[in-house]
């Protein structure tokens, strides 16, 4: 099949695919004559394993791991084991800051409860308060750098504050 079809069967965009298989994830697929990309079921069913893990928030790098696993079958799971716990960490600590995101932006929306002049909007008012006093505290070393980027976490075997696991396509 082509790339088209293969999209079409996978539910995923063309470029997605194209871009899994620079990255590794995916393998080139045979060209014809004319060279276009030929697919098989193979590739159908690779792109289904790494379209699921996307949908669990694994990283591409985390992917990448998996993929390696699942190609040498008779290697030992353990690392695949210390892959998810730390994924599960990453989850568990993702859900403390969503509550707390949540709960700071409830406690700005509680400060202003009926539409007025923008300029005595308390949300704004809060907002702007709390973005000097955040850049305020900062150290050089923190300047420009999120608290967190979603997807975003330590690979397997990587050093705390170690490059992060890779891009969300």
């Amino acid at each position: 099949m082509k790339i088209g079809e293969l999209a079409k069967t996978a539910q995923t965009q063309t470029e997605t695919i194209r871009y899994y298989e620079r990255e590794g994830l995916l393998p080139e697929a045979a060209r014809t004559g004319s060279n276009y990309r030929i697919y098989d079921e193979s590739h159908v069913q690779r792109l289904a394993f790494i379209r699921h893990c996307r949908s669990l928030d694994m990283t591409l790098a985390e992917i990448r791991t998996l993929l390696n696993f699942k190609d040498a079958p008779a290697g030992s799971c353990a690392d695949v084991n210390t892959l998810l716990d730390e994924h599960i960490h990453h989850v568990a600590t993702r859900i403390r800051e969503l509550k707390a995101l949540e709960k700071d932006l409830k406690l700005l929306r509680e400060q202003c409860a009926s539409g007025q002049a923008a300029g005595d909007c308390g949300i704004l008012s809060g907002l702007e308060k709390a973005a000097l006093q955040q850049s305020q505290n900062r150290t050089p070393v923190d300047r420009g750098r999120a608290a967190h980027i979603h997807g975003a976490h330590p690979q397997v075997g990587a050093p705390a504050g170690g490059k992060a696991g890779g891009s969300r396509k």
